[in-house]
């Protein structure tokens, strides 16, 4: 029958492996209790580092559903459950070992995969989740501006066409055309008026012819 202390280690370890989104294993033999503490404080509150038992962390992994980490857990073991950004963590694991030796980074899960420790250093690599977000942030507000740009051009083109219409319109001739057209009136009028004064020929002449008749005709 197993112990209670077991019963309640396996539980514990199971707990973990559900509420952590990676762990990274470490072998930490050779670590001074000092150099543990400095390791816990670096990772931060996201990531619990938990030395383990081995034969208890496959119970407990079996337990939690997790799969392919018996290879893994050989000798001094110590587990970095993740909650936080696992890149994050892989950096500050991978960063203490190249200062501490004694930490070795044998592999870990990730979403249901195994990593190897290639894969762990490789994570290490990547830019962290505040970086990508404050990328991605930037590249979205440049999409914008490009948007509102774009937006914008067609209707300062369309400004700019009609300016440029409305200003050829009013130099050429034709602009004026209604005033003109306004005038006609006066132009028939001076029409009517020359008119007049050819049909009153004919009356000059009458007056002409009488005139001399008059003076054709005899003394009496």
């Amino acid at each position: 029958m197993a112990k209670p202390t077991k019963v309640s280690a396996v539980a514990e370890i199971a707990e973990y492996f559900r509420g952590s989104n990676a762990a990274v294993l470490t072998e930490y033999r050779g670590l001074s209790v000092a150099q543990m503490k400095e390791l816990r404080r670096s990772l931060g509150t996201g990531v619990t580092y938990a030395v383990v038992k081995n034969t208890l962390t496959k119970i407990a992994a079996r337990d939690a559903g997790v799969e392919g980490l018996d290879s893994l857990l050989e000798g001094p073991s110590a587990i970095a459950f993740v909650s936080g950004d696992a890149v994050d963590a892989a950096k500050g694991i991978r960063d203490f070992a190249k200062n501490n030796p004694a930490l070795v980074i044998k592999g870990g899960i990730m979403d249901g995969a195994v990593l190897t420790a290639a894969e762990i250093n490789k994570i290490a690599n990547l830019e962290s989740r505040e970086v990508l977000l404050a990328k991605l942030a930037g590249a979205m507000k440049a999409k914008q501006s490009q948007a509102a740009a774009l937006f914008a051009a067609p209707l300062s083109k369309t400004a700019r066409t009609l300016a440029a219409l409305q200003a050829k319109l009013e130099s050429e001739p034709g602009a004026v055309a209604p005033a003109k057209a306004e005038e006609a009136p006066a132009t028939e009028v001076v029409v009517e008026e020359v008119a007049a004064t050819e049909e009153a020929a004919p009356v000059e002449s009458v007056v002409e012819e009488v005139v001399a008749s008059e003076e054709e005709t005899p003394e009496g």
